[in-house]
């Protein structure tokens, strides 16, 4: 019988019991076996089973009755290091903790001197005056771990997906060289990945932007241009303008078979340029991990999924990058793999550097001369992380005024009609 316990009830039942279980003799051990069939309802091979997991197991709520509910622990941090916290970490664009807590003295920095965050008075970010220099002392000592926890509540989710569209180009593979995933990875700044990212929303018809994206591999620095479409012309002018931007010296382009990129004009103009021409393999996209990563959290966390096929919609596209490109190469720190180790079970696991932001990086490697190094440190301080996620914010805003319905057209226009087509093989006759 089962007396009409419910799987609670059952399951609190077996941990009164199982203590006592697992410690008696044999002879006692049945007829706890018995007592528990009997009020369960269980088979004995069940009750035995349970009986032992429950022995195991550490009580939990609905299992224990006589444990006591934990009391939580109090809060480390006040509540308005917390409600800074989540404007700082607004502020700079969403940053992990890990990021957040190897740049949180820059973004404060940059704040304060922009006015930003003041202790006198109210600023923007803290209209409560919550900030002070306890709140910035509490900021600064706060482990990565403790700031993911902070900013569990704050956190916002992505949601869509896209299309693939490169298309491989056969006729110059062979003469171009090919780069793996294991190779050795580049000592100094100027070797680049590349890609291309189509904003088709779910349709592949006709014309739309692409944007052209570049990043080294050995500092993270990236670069990011929209152009109209996949023609040569276009993605010359995005490689130029690239190579024109980039603050130091560019060595070599890797790309993957996509025929935007190995088509004889291109290779033309890196070899005028002394660029070293490499290529992933097929369908591997590990060999550029560097750039498929940036494609995701920098084009697509940005400019999302819809389709951009005008000229205005290329024209906030190309205002939108600078401001990102600012954001993720001065005041965004990245981690860079630097090896393998073992755990304890003997699992392989990679090893990866300390955070820092790709100008730090490029300063590291010391290939610029102190006047560019002062350059690009004054135009860090320029920055106001603020101003810039205020500027970013507005613009992805005015992509999804102009591109959202028509892309939602094309995603419906996308199923096949339900309703059956009712002139199908129906001769009509032709009116004179």
């Amino acid at each position: 019988m089962d007396g009409g316990l419910s799987m609670r009830s059952r399951a609190e039942v077996t941990t009164r019991y199982a203590a006592a279980y697992v410690s008696a003799s044999k002879k006692k051990r049945g007829r706890i076996l018995d007592q528990v069939v009997e009020v369960t309802g269980w088979s004995r091979d069940n009750a035995r089973r349970r009986l032992t997991a429950a022995a195991r197991a550490r009580p939990g709520p609905g299992r224990a009755v006589a444990v006591r509910e934990r009391k939580p622990r109090a809060a480390k941090y006040s509540y308005d290091a917390t409600k800074v916290l989540q404007r700082v970490w607004a502020a700079s664009g969403g940053q992990c903790g890990k990021y957040l807590a190897a740049s949180m003295r820059t973004q404060l920095d940059a704040l304060e001197r922009h006015g930003e965050l003041r202790v006198d008075a109210p600023g923007r970010l803290d209209p409560q005056g919550r900030y002070s220099p306890g709140v910035r002392a509490e900021l600064l000592a706060m482990s990565p771990a403790t700031i993911d926890r902070y900013l569990a509540p704050a956190r916002a989710r992505d949601q869509v997906r896209g299309t693939a569209t490169t298309k491989p180009s056969p006729l110059l593979r062979s003469a171009i060289t090919i780069r793996r995933a294991g190779d050795e990875v580049e000592a100094e700044p100027g070797f680049f990945e590349g890609d291309t990212v189509a904003h088709c929303g779910p349709s592949l018809k006709g014309e739309f932007a692409r944007t052209v994206n570049l990043t080294c591999v050995h500092t993270g620095w990236v670069f990011t241009t929209t152009v109209r479409n996949n023609a040569h012309g276009h993605i010359l002018g995005a490689l130029q303008a690239g190579v024109d931007t980039v603050p130091f010296s560019v060595q070599g382009l890797d790309f993957d078979n996509g025929s935007e990129f190995l088509n004889h004009a291109v290779l033309a103009w890196a070899d005028d340029r002394h660029i070293f021409f490499t290529r992933a393999r097929p369908y591997k996209k590990n060999d550029q991990a560097t750039i498929e990563s940036k494609n995701n959290h920098l084009v697509r966390r940005y400019a999302f999924y819809y389709r951009y096929d005008t000229d205005i919609e290329r024209k906030v596209l190309n205002r939108l990058w600078p401001l990102v490109k600012d954001r993720l190469n001065y005041l965004t720190p990245t981690i860079k793999p630097v090896g393998y180790t073992s755990t304890g079970t003997g699992r392989r696991r990679r090893i990866y550097d300390q955070p820092a932001t790709p100008l730090q990086r490029l300063l590291a490697a010391r290939v610029l001369s102190p006047t560019q190094e002062a350059e690009l440190m004054a135009h860090r301080d320029r920055l106001n992380p603020a101003a810039l996620a205020r500027q970013i914010a507005d613009l992805p805003t005015t992509l999804l005024k102009l591109a959202k319905d028509k892309t939602e057209q094309l995603y419906l226009a996308s199923f096949p009609s339900a309703l059956p087509n009712v002139r199908k093989g129906i001769r009509v006759r032709a009116t004179s």
